[in-house]
This record gives C-alpha cells, structure tokens and sequence, in this order.
C-alpha cells in the first residue's frame, strides 16, 4: 500500500530500462519524463497510469517531468482542457515546476526541420489526396507503391511548402512527406505525411499557423528539443517507434553537423545529449467502463451525463467529485503494475483501493436512507446524546455526542416481521445491538390500513445490559435528524466490456447508474463542507459535493460501498 511518503516495491520492467542506462551513463546518468495530453477533453483513469509512471520515475530517480500540451491539432483543441489538464496533474500530487510547455512552442523549430529534410531529399510536397493514399500505401504484406510527387525536385517542395506556410493552399490540397520505405512491412514507414494544411485558430498561436506537424513528427522533435531522456507511452504507440526513431536519428544527424538553426532549439546541453528514447506500457482499461476521449466527449454533447466530472464519468475531474482520492489512485496505479501486455483490470480492484484510503481518514457519521419509524417505550432512562468515534481508524479524530431520544429512525430492512435464516437483525420479540447506544428489543409493531408496518415499539436497554445479540444496526433520533440530498450511483454501463459489444456503446447504459433520495442524518451530517468525505456507517462512503452543497444543507456523493468485493475474491484465491 503506498502512502504520501512510501517507497514503491514493484520493479517493473521501466524502472530496470532506468536504472540501466543510470548505470550505463547514458545522457549523463539524467532522466527526464514527459507527460504529453493532447488538450482535446479532460483526462481519465487511463491517463492517471501515465501520469504517475512519468512523473513517478522521474521522481523516483532525481529527475524532472515535463507537462506538455500536445497542441497540434487546432481543430479540436480548447483553454478548457489546457486548464483542466493542469488542474488533474497538480491534484493527483505532481508538480512540473518551471516546465510547463506546448508543442506549438517548437513550430518554428518543426518547421526549420522538416524544410533541412527537403534540402536533405527526405521529405516531399505530395499531391495526392489523403483518402485516395491508402491504394499507394498497400498493406502490410504487400509493397505500397511510390507517390508521383516522390522524385519532386528539392526546390520545388521547398517552394510549395514555403506556400503551404503562406496560405496559398487549400486544405487537403497539398501535403509534406516524409520519404522513408514504402517497402517497409510498417505502414507507418511509408512515406507518412509529417505535414498538413489546417487554417484553423490555434488556442495558443492564433492564427499564426496554417500548416501543422503530425504528432508522430512533433513528438520526438519536441522531446529532443526539450532533453526527454524517456518516452513513456502505452502499448499502441510501439508500431510508431520506429518513425520517432527515423525523426530522432535524422535530427542529431543535423544538431551534429553544426546546424545552428536546429541548435538553437535545444532548450538544455546538447553536446551531452544521446537522445530520448521511446518505451511502450500496457494501457490501463477497466471493466464498466470506456476510455475513449471521442466517446466520453459523446456521453457529454448528448446530455447522458451531466457533464465532464459528472461523478459516474471515469474522468479524473469525476472521480474527484465522486469523493476519490489522489493517494489511492495512484495505489491502484502501482498495484496494476505497468507491464507490456494490455488486460481488462476489474473496476473492483480500484474501488478496492479508494475503500482502503477512506477508511483510514473518513470520518463516520450515521444517517439513514429508506427510514423506519422506532418508538422506545421505556423512555424515562434514555441518555440525552451518546459518544461515538469519529473515525477507530485514527485516534486523533476525537469523539462526538449523539443526540438520542424515544423516536429513533432506522432502515427499513433492518427490521423483518418473519425474518429469513440467519437473519441478526431487528424482529418482533428481538432484540439488536445500536450503535454506541445500547440494545433495543421489540416488543410490537403498528400498520396502516395496507398493512405495511409504520412504527417498530422497543424497549431499550443501557450497553452494560447482558443481551447476546448477534447483530448492531444505525440509527439517528428522529426530532434531531436533519434531511440530505442523497446520490447514488451504480455502474454507468450494464456489462463489463461496453466497447466491445458489435452495438453501439450507448446501448449499454444503465438506466439506474442514478437514484437521488431524501436520507435522515445525525446533526453533524448537516454542516458538512463541500469535498468533506464521510463513511455513513453500514451503508456506503460519501462525500459532500463541490458544486451542488450548501452550507446546512449538503449533497452528497454516493463514493464507494462497503462490501469489498475485489478484497472477497481474492481471499478466496489463497484458499
């Protein structure tokens, strides 16, 4: 279990890759991650893994992790996302110091490159339109065929792509090529465009620009520009390895020749630099879940969520709100492990590490959803308040006093007119245990006209009485209790792979991933702050909302349950 300052255990394969090129002096024993989100929508669970592998090992080995916006589509990029980005890292706990940078920040750089490519006969202007390159291109097991713009002489692509550059093109019209291997097994070999025209206004060069780079051109000019010593990225990325390799070799190529133009890109020592180098994780997908930004994007535009952090999106923006905390995201995140093979990891096991996290700092607090009238008829001895712990977790938490009285709430299910087998809790001639209140016995029930029982009278009985009881039930005093907007939440989609269903994901939505009820709490509930995280006891966790809670009068959260299902499983593994 990681806490705030506890040393991780796992030696994953990238800690080795890191400790072996500390050792073998490679970039001078440095290690520089980067985390690179495109600003495109709000970042999710999956992007929680990357987060904490990058700026985890950098961390871990003395090192610094870049936060980079990967701002080279403008098409779909907003502020928004750029702030909401920032937001998410700095909560989950990392910060990038004084290196916050865009992709957009290199254009000039990107573009100096790609026009020393033409000079070099690596890259062409191709004429050929994107939707008609799949026939040049072929497929794996067959050679593509050569574009006829290929063997364009150098100072014609130079021109048209100093054109493209100046607005003179349509989009689609014209595009830059890099010119590799259209033999290559790799479709990403042949001849990928590295270029295209976009007259779009950027968030963060205006209208500067209407040529743009590819990100799989950006990407490695961006981390050689910036002395990234590591790529980390997931498993989808390593087909493209060997294009950021070919961008990569061709750049020192240039940096070593004494280019002052490409030189002066480099934000850091050049002379002892060996390059980045490129590693590819298993992505983290979850069961109940989608991790497609396009989807969530959809969930949002169509209303069926109420927006980014609604609480049952995967967002990390959601789960905030959900009540999750940053140190048990990223216990779940070392606890899956970062390995080279892709797996489903079941929802149970993060839900696992969110329970584990609140127990330990929840404070508890009693209420109750579905309430049942009590009447103690012994009322002349009651208590007027009773202690309870805040949290036996943590004993600096202190205690509280409970008001009690003859009129009690509890749940309707904890009382049962003809009870099934082992069924511990209240019955007529019964008797249970309430929490850190005593013993209540029932003596007889009233009903109303339908015959639904409405009032449970009981006898109570101090905690020093010597009642063998088997079970303990919640309660708050009736004149006391004050009314709460209760959410609860159920997985937002009905079965475990909804992206992997032959109909459309939205299918698979749960119709009751939301219930909003009317609970009844013990006083203390009704000044909760907005963020404050709570355990009702034998019910759930929860935690007021940031938007939606007033003070004295609170919304919260349904966060996580009680029953550990994940802890359950594997249990019964050992045995």
């Amino acid at each position: 279990m990681i806490t705030e300052n506890s040393a991780p255990v796992n030696k994953h394969f990238v800690r080795q890759i890191i400790e072996a090129d500390i050792a073998a002096g490679r970039n001078g024993g440095r290690v520089v991650t980067r985390f690179p989100p495109e600003p495109n929508g709000y970042l999710h669970i999956g992007h929680a893994k990357a987060i904490c592998i990058d700026f985890g090992m950098a961390q871990e080995y003395g090192g610094r992790c870049h936060l980079r916006m990967d701002d080279t589509n403008p098409a779909k990029e907003e502020m928004e996302y750029i702030n909401a980005i920032q937001e998410d890292v700095r909560w989950l706990g990392f910060d990038w110091g004084a290196h916050f940078y865009h992709a957009s920040d290199y254009f000039e750089g990107m573009y100096a490159f790609a026009e020393k490519l033409i000079e070099r006969g690596k890259a062409y202007v191709c004429a050929v339109p994107q939707d008609d390159w799949k026939d040049y291109r072929g497929v794996p097991t067959r050679p593509g065929k050569e574009s006829p713009w290929r063997n364009r002489p150098v100072t014609e692509s130079r021109d048209l792509f100093r054109r493209m550059k100046a607005g003179e093109f349509k989009e689609g019209e014209l595009c830059l090529r890099a010119k590799i291997d259209m033999a290559s097994p790799n479709i990403h070999l042949r001849d990928p465009v590295i270029y295209r025209i976009l007259h779009a206004e950027h968030p963060h060069t205006g209208n500067k620009w209407c040529v743009y780079p590819m990100y799989d051109f950006a990407h490695p000019l961006e981390d050689a520009f910036e002395g990234v010593t590591h790529s980390l990225c997931s498993i989808e990325f390593e087909v493209h390895r060997p294009l950021y390799d070919w961008v990569i070799e061709n750049l020192m190529s240039i940096v070593k020749s004494g280019d002052a133009a490409a030189v002066k890109w480099f934000v850091h020592d050049h002379e002892k630099y060996d390059g980045p180098q490129q590693n590819e994780f298993a992505r983290l997908d979850l069961t109940f879940t989608v991790m497609s930004k396009r989807k969530l994007l959809e969930l949002v535009e169509n209303k069926l969520v109420s927006g980014w952090d609604d609480p049952r999106m995967p967002t990390l923006c959601g789960l905030r709100r959900r009540g999750y905390t940053p140190v048990a995201i990223r216990n779940f995140v070392e606890t899956v492990g970062v390995t080279k093979f892709n797996s489903l990891t079941e929802v149970a096991l993060l839900e696992h590490c969110i329970r584990e996290d609140l127990n330990k700092t929840a404070l508890r607090r009693m209420a109750v959803l579905k309430p049942l009238k009590v009447t103690i008829e012994n009322a002349e001895n009651l208590p007027a308040t009773v202690a309870a712990q805040n949290n036996p977790e943590d004993p600096v938490a202190g205690t509280r006093q409970i008001p009690f009285s003859h009129e009690l709430l509890i749940e309707a299910e904890d009382f049962m007119e003809v009870p099934p087998p082992k069924y511990f809790r209240l019955t007529p001639g019964g008797s249970v245990r309430i929490r850190n209140a005593g013993f209540l016995t029932c003596t007889r029930v009233e009903k109303d006209a339908v015959g639904a029982v409405t009032n449970v009278v009981c006898r109570w009985s101090p905690p020093t009485a010597e009642l063998k009881v088997k079970g303990t039930i919640h309660w708050v005093s009736a004149p006391h209790a004050k009314p709460v907007t209760v959410r609860l939440y159920d997985r937002l989609f009905t079965v475990p792979e909804p992206d992997g269903q032959e109909l459309d994901f939205k299918t698979f939505l749960n119709p009751h991933s939301l219930e909003q009820v009317t609970a009844f709490a013990e006083p203390a509930v009704a000044e909760a702050k907005r963020g404050e995280k709570f355990q009702f006891e034998r019910v759930a966790y929860f935690v007021a909302d940031v938007h939606d809670s007033q003070p004295g009068a609170p919304v919260f959260n349904h966060t996580v349950t009680l029953k550990d299902t994940w802890a359950k499983a594997e249990k019964a593994k050992k045995h």
